[in-house]
């Protein structure tokens, strides 16, 4: 009898933190597409009034990209039955690695650790994708 008590309150915990979690990666998806919507506006205004500065618009392009893997990664959640990819999360190192490294490009060593980040991250991405396809050809 007790087994059948904890087993139910544990299963109405489960559920109930499954919910708080879905509601809150969709208000904040919302919150991201807001982000991302300003941040495509301020590409825009620069783009018209011809702003020069290579470097502030490059940033702003890749924190852009970086609003749209993260709002692509909450609807690949809600996609891949409640779970993040691995892939997405080593996407985004990567992408936010190398958005640093762009607009702040003064500090020399600082890029070359950071480039064995990226190299690190990358290294790992394709050891993913080869344990990914090995699974694969096992299944089949």
């Amino acid at each position: 009898m007790l087994e059948l008590f904890l087993r139910k309150k544990r299963q109405y915990l489960i559920t109930t933190y499954q919910f708080i979690l879905n509601v809150s990666l969709i208000v904040l998806g919302f919150i991201l597409v807001y982000f991302l919507l300003r941040e495509l506006f301020y590409i825009m205004n620069d783009a018209l009034t011809g702003n020069n500065n290579v470097h502030k618009i490059l940033g702003k392009v890749l924190v852009f990209f970086l609003y749209f893997a993260f709002v692509s990664m909450i609807m690949t959640y809600f996609k891949e039955s409640y779970h993040f990819p691995l892939s997405y999360l080593l996407y985004i190192g990567i992408t936010a690695t190398i958005r640093f490294i762009i607009v702040n490009n003064n500090y020399q060593i600082g890029s070359l650790f950071l480039s064995l980040g990226i190299i690190a991250l990358t290294i790992s991405y394709l050891m993913l994708t080869k344990k990914r396809l090995e699974d694969n050809e096992r299944r089949i």
